[in-house]
């Protein structure tokens, strides 16, 4: 139960937070949307493969904290990734070397994939084609490969990996 009153709180703060600057309707709002979308997600959200989906507080304290810190990881990302596409498209030469990179994953939750491919697809110069949950394997189009790249690396993989596997693993 507690842990649908932090989902609850969560999804309201973040509602909040994203209609800014509140006034009566928006609070009410984001109580009656927030209740809603806390019942439907708790299960998803709070259980972990192989273990009971009831969790400590700490855990979920622990869970929601990397969760603001992926927020702040991706949002990094994204401002770095706009900043290269925009170098690329307003360079005279337009530097892109286009390319398919199959990156090897740790994650093993759908939803901890999930958002991996959605992180990677809303970073600018980059979309998930892909994901191979049997072999554990994702699958990248990416607007300039290095010669690193080509390898199995991207730059903001890892860092979404490792958040990921904490906040649903």
């Amino acid at each position: 139960m507690i842990y649908r009153i932090m989902l609850f709180l969560l999804w309201a703060f973040v509602w909040l937070l994203l209609s800014w600057p509140p006034n009566a309707a928006k609070i009410v709002t984001a109580m009656i949307v927030s209740i809603f979308v806390s019942l439907l997600t708790a299960d998803i959200l709070t259980s972990r493969k192989g273990t009971a989906p009831k969790k400590s507080f700490i855990d979920i304290c622990a869970r929601i904290s990397w969760f603001f810190w992926y927020v702040v990881v991706f949002l990094w990302e994204c401002l770095k990734a706009n900043i290269d596409v925009a170098y690329r498209v307003l360079h005279p030469d337009l530097p892109i070397r286009p390319g398919t990179v199959k990156i090897k994953t740790n994650l093993k939750s759908d939803i901890a994939l999930t958002f991996l491919a959605n992180s990677l697809t809303l970073t600018p110069g980059r979309t998930t084609i892909d994901i191979d949950k049997e072999r554990g394997f994702i699958y990248i189009h990416k607007l300039y490969i290095r010669k690193e790249t080509a390898v199995g690396k991207v730059d903001a993989v890892e860092k979404f990996e490792n958040i990921l596997g904490k906040i649903f693993e």
